[in-house]
Order: structure tokens, then C-alpha cells, then sequence
């Protein structure tokens, strides 16, 4: 600190945590798409600040706590107010148990994440990330005011859908993400004509694109690591009959 802080990432950072201030006081007022696309925005600048660190080898601890705070703010705390509010207020005290879980959770994730940075974390993601728990949540809100109007009535598989995404952060499942990805290398032609096909999904019908999007990567990741538990289970089946 002595030294001072780099600017630019911790800006964005910032950012990020703003529009996810936003978005709480969004949902308070009952604007509950304006609170979604505001974590939605959350998450373009929480992509930003760790590219931009990383491309100006700005990678600092402050920036790491100061992250996790952001992430907390956007992506704990204001998909819970917006999902409770928004759709499972009605279950009265289990509605309430279960946004805390969601927020608890984020948080229990993200302080796992800190201590296991640079080692396990170095790669996949151990539990879902808490940005693309939040995606899902906020991206099922445009999703359902896409198609009706209004709020949904005391949805049981809303309920549900936002306990198992608390559950999937805190749990040992490894998740994929882009830093995994070098983009410092060439990499075959048809990521790119994929990369464009994406865009243009997403711009004609962004409401259910991006919902789709956030529902595949949950779904992928929770088939993956089913397979790999079965695969892994087999084989010490094999090594035990032989």
C-alpha cells in the first residue's frame, strides 16, 4: 500500500460493485430487469478488471480482496435480494433461509477460492464460480419477463433451482472458465466463426440466449463431474476385482 495501487483494474472492480449496488437498490424498488441486467453488466466488469491486471501484470493482493469484496456485493448479496424479492419472498421464512444460503455460500466460496489460489484453483474451478451462479439467476429473471408479465407466484423450482446453485459454489465439482483459455497462442480457425455465431445469438434474442448460455454451463458442468465420479468409481472397481 505503501507503494501505491494500480488504478485501471481496481476501477473496474469498482465498477463492477456499483452496478451491483445498483442492482439491490433496483430490486428493493421492484425493477426487478433493470436489477438483472445490472448484475449481467456486473459481470462484463468483473471479466475486465482480471484480463486487464493480468495483460498489465497488475496483479496485486489489495486487487485480490478488494475482487472478492466486489464479487460478494454483485454477485452474493444482490442475485439473493433480487431472487428473494422477485419470486420466493412468499415462502415467508424458507424464502428467507434460503437467499442467505445463496449469499453465505457465495461467500464461503469465495473466501475458499483465496486461500486455494495457485494451487487447486489454478486451473478448473473447485465449485461454481459465484459469477455464473449469479448469471443464472439474473438471466432467469429476463428469461421468465420475456415470456410473461408480472412475477412468478411462489415458485417451488425457483426455490430449488436457487438452492442447489448455492450448493453447487460451496461444493468439490470442478467447473470450467476462461482462464483456462491462452489466448497468448493461435487457436483453430472455427473458435472464432463459433465466438461469431454466439454474438449473433445472443444479439437477436439476448433475453433467452443468454439464459440458455447460463443453463448449459451449469448443466455441462454438473454432467461432467457425474461422469468423472462414475469413471473414477469404475476403475477402483476393476483394481478391486483384479
Amino acid at each position: 500500500m505503501k507503494k501505491g495501487i494500480y488504478i485501471l483494474p481496481n476501477a473496474l472492480t469498482l465498477c463492477g460493485m456499483f452496478f451491483g449496488f445498483y442492482s439491490i437498490l433496483s430490486s428493493i424498488k421492484g425493477n426487478f430487469v433493470y436489477a438483472a441486467w445490472f448484475i449481467m453488466i456486473a459481470t462484463v466488469f468483473d471479466g475486465l478488471d482480471g484480463w486487464v491486471a493480468r495483460l498489465t501484470s497488475s496483479n496485486t493482493r489489495f486487487g485480490i480482496e478488494l475482487d472478492s469484496l466486489s464479487d460478494l456485493v454483485a454477485f452474493g448479496v444482490a442475485p439473493a435480494i433480487l431472487v428473494y424479492k422477485w419470486s420466493i419472498a412468499p415462502f415467508a421464512r424458507i424464502g428467507l433461509a434460503v437467499a442467505f444460503l445463496f449469499t453465505a455460500c457465495g461467500a464461503l466460496r469465495l473466501a475458499r477460492y483465496n486461500v486455494q489460489m495457485g494451487s487447486t484453483e489454478s486451473k478448473a474451478f473447485t465449485g461454481m464460480p459465484i459469477p455464473g451462479a449469479a448469471t443464472v439467476v439474473a438471466t432467469l429473471v429476463l428469461f421468465y419477463s420475456e415470456l410473461h408479465e408480472g412475477i412468478p407466484d411462489k415458485s417451488i423450482f425457483i426455490l430449488l433451482l436457487t438452492t442447489l446453485l448455492a450448493l453447487l459454489m460451496v461444493s468439490t465439482l470442478k467447473f470450467h472458465g476462461l482462464k483456462e483459455l491462452d489466448f497468448s497462442r493461435r487457436k483453430p480457425f472455427w473458435i472464432l466463426v463459433a465466438v461469431v455465431l454466439i454474438l449473433v445469438v445472443i444479439v437477436i434474442h439476448p433475453q433467452i440466449a443468454l439464459f440458455v448460455f447460463a443453463m448449459i454451463y451449469m448443466a455441462v458442468g454438473i454432467v461432467e463431474n457425474t461422469f468423472l465420479f462414475y469413471r473414477k468409481y469404475h476403475q477402483k472397481r476393476t483394481v478391486g476385482v483384479k
